[in-house]
């Protein structure tokens, strides 16, 4: 499954190598090197945080705050090089579900952060209904009256982001930052070609174009 993973890491070279590490797996990986820059995406919350403790402007402290008052139950790793255990016990108590003290091994990072996925993809599997269309978030199987919709990675990826924000409009920078990335170099327009497969496979979906900006899925 394509995981959506925020990085907040201030030292250049570990933030890369994590980050390769990291989309080795297929995860999508969107990595940051100040907490300001973390902060401005917290309203666009990814499957899973991995958030050092130490950066130069906001301390991860005051950014797990923030992150669990709007998501709480988006998990999230800290990793420091501070003292392990008062690192360890603040962490837990501001929501932290993970914590890796520094120096250790990146491919430790991705066991760590493959389990806490599986776990909280286990506890939190629902079947979301929107009339006439069932989605299985476990499963990301989409159906129409029991029978399957076939959606490929980025169809589902742009429905669950979409309905993830029902009755958002969201611009299709945003769209485009969520589904393929940061690092992504290219047209917008992949966002319009995405939005009109959705729209061919999913007709009775209430998917409106905000003409000039981007595109929302309304509530029935």
């Amino acid at each position: 499954m394509s995981y959506r993973i925020y990085l907040v890491e201030d030292d250049k070279n570990l933030n890369l190598v994590l980050t390769t590490y990291l989309e080795k797996e297929g995860w999508i990986i969107t990595s940051f090197l100040t907490g300001k820059e973390a902060q401005s995406q917290i309203l666009n919350p990814p499957d899973l945080w991995i958030l050092d403790i130490m950066l130069p402007d906001i301390d991860g402290y005051q950014l797990i705050r923030e992150i669990k008052y709007k998501s709480p139950d988006v998990p999230v790793i800290f990793i420091s090089a501070r003292d392990a255990d008062i690192d360890r016990v603040v962490g837990l108590e501001l929501g932290s579900d993970d914590y890796l003290p520094k120096p250790f091994l990146p491919r430790e990072l991705v066991i760590r952060v493959r389990n806490l996925l599986d776990r909280f993809n286990r506890d939190q599997q629902i079947i979301y209904s929107l009339p006439p269309y069932a989605i299985n978030t476990d499963s990301r199987i989409v159906s129409l009256n029991d029978k399957i919709i076939d959606l490929t990675s980025k169809e589902y990826d742009l429905l669950n982001y979409l309905l993830n924000n029902l009755g958002v409009a969201l611009s299709r920078e945003q769209i485009l930052n969520n589904i393929w990335g940061n690092d992504y170099f290219g047209s917008d327009r992949v966002v319009d070609d995405l939005i009109r497969r959705l729209r061919k496979k999913m007709p009775k979906l209430d998917l409106e174009t905000v003409y000039g900006y981007g595109y929302r899925v309304n509530k029935k």
